[in-house]
């Protein structure tokens, strides 16, 4: 069962995943800009004010609520050698009831990319969706020209469901996406990280 007040941190072989503080905001800020080119075309449209210090303010206080409320799980990624920020997951809209389910949703810097941080990351946020908080089952989308992302959810044990069209706008626009779950009943789905 979910313990809202209690905090989270999730250790793996190679990263923190913690949520994020005030204190993050010149390191998101930083990853982000510098990854802008390579985020934006996968991404929602960015605000005017996307970078800004208030806009940050307002995704940690979010983070803080949803967590309190059981709704989300946000965590940054952090190389635990340095502390360096490198991206964020998120299990979002948790659902309760007959669904015990979420989705998850997730980013990295660019320099970060295709390294295995984000299969280290996916692959423990998954263990503890289906061990710590007990969900059933997780579920992933991504743009079906997003070859990265598709084989990454396949490497963690997502499988292939189907295609959602005009799922979400993308960089301005409704975009199709395929879909993905990982199941905890499926041993297929199963991660052995702790």
């Amino acid at each position: 069962m979910f313990l809202p007040r209690r905090k989270v941190r999730i250790e793996t072989e190679r990263l923190t995943l913690r949520p994020p503080v005030l204190s993050d905001f010149r390191a998101w800020a930083a990853l982000r800009r510098s990854s802008a080119d390579f985020l934006i075309p996968w991404e929602p449209a960015w605000s005017p004010d996307h970078l800004a210090r208030k806009g940050f303010s307002n995704r940690v206080y979010w983070a803080q609520r949803s967590i309190r409320d059981g709704s989300a799980l946000p965590l940054f990624l952090f190389r635990r050698e340095d502390a360096t920020l490198l991206g964020a997951i998120t299990l979002d809209n948790i659902r309760r009831g007959p669904a015990q389910a979420g989705t998850v949703g997730y980013w990295i810097g660019e320099d970060y990319a295709r390294r295995g941080h984000m299969r280290e990351a996916i692959e423990a946020v998954t263990h503890y969706a289906f061990e710590r908080l007990d969900l059933s089952r997780l579920e992933a989308a991504c743009l079906p020209e997003n070859a990265a992302s598709r084989g990454l959810l396949e490497k963690c044990g997502f499988k292939y469901e189907g295609v959602a069209q005009s799922y979400l706008q993308i960089n301005g626009r409704w975009r199709t996406h395929v879909l993905y779950a990982a199941i905890r009943a499926d041993r297929r789905g199963r991660t052995g990280t702790g």
